[in-house]
């Protein structure tokens, strides 16, 4: 059977953080501020899987409680995620997600961005999708206060 989900995630922009996107560090003067290193493509990609098997969100399994997984990298999630999908008797098949930011550009990233995801999933580059837009300076977005991702992913279950 063939099941879809989606996910969303958004964050806050400070200083004083690496900003990490797609499991690649971004050169940024601000970070996405969270418990993990709060990679909101990352976080929107895990969402959407588990939500293809009805499993629960990434904040049960990963819950900012918990301070062993403090600073935790985004794509070890993603590989966790993965694991959970196999004992379920499931198998990514493709993701598509798109980052809504006003800056920096994402452009020159996406390649290594789609490959770290790939690495962690264990799927085919060319079935991850990553597009970028801003949000035209509307909203807490647009002003540059934070990112948000969304993504769309599909899966196999038996």
């Amino acid at each position: 059977m063939t099941r879809s989900g989606i996910g969303y995630d958004a964050h806050r922009l400070v200083a004083g953080r690496a900003l990490i996107l797609g499991g690649v560090q971004i050169p940024h003067s601000l970070g996405l501020d969270g418990h993990s290193d709060a990679d909101v493509l990352c976080h929107a990609i895990a969402d959407a899987l588990l939500g293809a098997i009805g499993e629960n969100d990434i904040g049960h399994h990963f819950p900012n409680t918990d301070e062993g997984i403090r600073g935790i990298s985004s794509l070890a999630i993603l590989a966790r995620v993965r694991q959970i999908l196999v004992e379920k008797e499931a198998r990514v098949v493709n993701v598509d997600a798109t980052l809504i930011a006003e800056a920096p550009k994402i452009g020159p990233h996406l390649p290594a961005m789609r490959a770290a995801i790939s690495s962690a999933l264990q799927l085919p580059v060319d079935r991850i999708s990553i597009k970028a837009t801003t949000n035209e300076g509307l909203g807490t977005i647009g002003r540059s206060e934070g990112m948000a991702a969304m993504a769309v992913a599909s899966v196999e279950q038996n």
